[in-house]
């Protein structure tokens, strides 16, 4: 494969056996950074020279015959949320635009650690808090199968850097789809983590506890790049490291034909568009074929009503340490003015951002119910596929606030703030989740497929997305980045 759209497992394998130098490569996307990169503009901030020097001292190492990682000399980005030594943490925000990291954040330096080159940050949204990928430092970042169209976010300045060619690799971070609805836009992999497996410290804007339900995890062009990325990254770290170590569990099926798949299609509270249904319909279809026990009756014993209230009560509970005083003061006065049964968006998430510590605490002990409605369905179901979102991608739209932005689903008009959901389902319950490439829409655009496990069942759900890639679908670059 062109080493353009080559993961990274094959780069590392091209280099320890000389068939490429890491300067090579490194300055083969530098090059196509500068031709795709000012039409795209995802990848925003580039440490050349640094990478330079390690790349040659990558070389120099290899050619010693010293030890080198499994990611020795590979050329990565990482998203921009992500602190790299040198390098801005803005995530966005014009007034952080002299915030130079000192530091890389744990994540970057275990991969880095194991080899990696980390040259460049890719864009996001203002503070994480959008699909869409814009903010008045970096401006606006376009997908690469249609620049008319967002990227996905908030990874998604990273997912079209994977799409486009522009780098071996990707790093990126979730809490609301940050990881899976680019995947999805851009027709590449990424896998959301159980949450607290891979450490968190070094992705935010200062010291501070983990936050509920944001994960970290890799992004690439195959699955390989997903289970490698994971296996670097994840364990304890600090003083944590002295008590624990993390043991994932391998996926317990030798053969697609062993696994029982569940199939979630569609959802009342998240209405799902037919290009995206039927993608992970023709999924479900080719594992039945291939003698998987799939069923499209299944389902977790959640009220799936309480997974989309909650969804906004925790995830915009634990965005709310982010906000401004005077924007925090603001959401609290809207929620006292609203009624109890107003159940409209801004009621709903300033209800969510003005939370009491005993409405979190109701929330969380719901969560605790599904976990354990979770664990009971996967003692039957080795997965469940669903949709990562319930558009394929959608066109720029910034003007009003993202709560009253409209999207296409099946012909008529829908808030795009419901599609969260989606990202919900798995996120609130701390569970793992795959995202593959499922299909095309009759435009031509990709379409994927969430591939959802057990706590700690990571490797089960790239396991499947890997039978999918051998079998069914895989990567395919963007006719125009060829």
């Amino acid at each position: 494969m062109e080493q353009a759209f080559a993961t990274a497992v094959q780069l590392a394998r091209q280099l320890r056996a000389r068939r490429a130098g890491s300067r090579e490569l490194l300055e083969y996307y530098l090059d196509r950074i500068d031709r795709y990169n000012p039409a795209l503009n995802a990848v925003v901030a580039m440490d050349v020279a640094g990478a330079r020097a390690a790349a040659d001292e990558a070389d120099r190492e290899l050619a010693r015959g010293g030890a080198t990682g499994p990611l020795h000399g590979v050329p990565m980005t990482v998203k921009e949320s992500f602190d790299v030594a040198g390098l801005p943490t803005t995530w966005g925000a014009p007034a952080l635009r002299g915030n130079v990291a000192r530091r890389a954040a744990e994540a970057v330096r275990r991969l880095q650690s194991a080899g990696a080159i980390v040259f460049g940050k890719t864009n996001v949204p203002l503070m994480l808090a959008d699909w869409q990928c814009a903010n008045e430092l970096y401006g606006v970042t376009t997908n690469p199968w249609d620049p008319a169209r967002t990227p996905g976010g908030s990874s998604g300045g990273s997912a079209a850097a994977l799409a486009a060619g522009l780098t071996g690799f990707e790093f990126g971070s979730d809490i609301g789809g940050s990881l899976r609805v680019p995947a999805h836009f851009c027709g590449v992999y990424s896998h959301k983590p159980t949450w607290g497996i891979v450490p968190v410290s070094g992705h935010g804007l200062g010291p501070g506890p983990a936050t509920d339900v944001s994960v970290c995890g890799p992004m690439g062009r195959g699955t390989a790049d997903l289970e490698l990325g994971l296996r670097l990254t994840a364990g304890a770290e600090g003083a944590e490291a002295r008590g624990w170590s993390l043991r994932l569990p391998p996926c317990p099926r030798a053969r697609i034909a062993d696994f029982r798949v569940a199939v979630l299609l569609d959802a009342p509270q998240a209405e799902v568009d037919a290009p995206v249904r039927d993608a992970i319909e023709g999924v479900a279809r080719f594992l039945a074929g291939e003698g998987a026990e799939v069923s499209f009756d299944a389902r977790p014993a959640i009220d799936f009503a309480g997974v989309a209230r909650d969804a906004t009560l925790l995830i915009r509970g634990a965005q709310s340490a982010r906000l401004p005083d005077g924007e925090y003061e603001r959401q609290r006065r809207r929620r006292e003015a609203a009624a109890i049964d107003d159940d409209n968006h801004e009621a709903a998430y300033a209800r969510a951002i003005a939370a009491t510590h005993r409405e979190w605490l109701g929330a969380h002990a719901r969560r605790h119910a599904m976990q354990q409605a979770w664990d009971d369905f996967f003692s039957r179901w080795d997965v469940l596929l669903c949709p990562p979102a319930s558009t394929i991608a959608f066109r720029h739209d910034r003007v009003p606030p993202r709560h009253l932005r409209l999207v296409p689903v099946n012909g008529r008009p829908r808030p795009s703030i419901e599609q969260v959901f989606w990202a919900g389902l798995a996120g609130i319950a701390y569970l793992p989740a795959t995202v593959a490439p499922a299909g095309r829409s009759p435009e031509g655009l990709p379409t994927g497929v969430q591939i959802v496990g057990p706590r700690h069942g990571d490797l089960t759900c790239i396991a499947l997305a890997r039978w999918l890639e051998a079998g069914f679908r895989g990567f395919e670059p963007p006719p125009g980045m060829k």
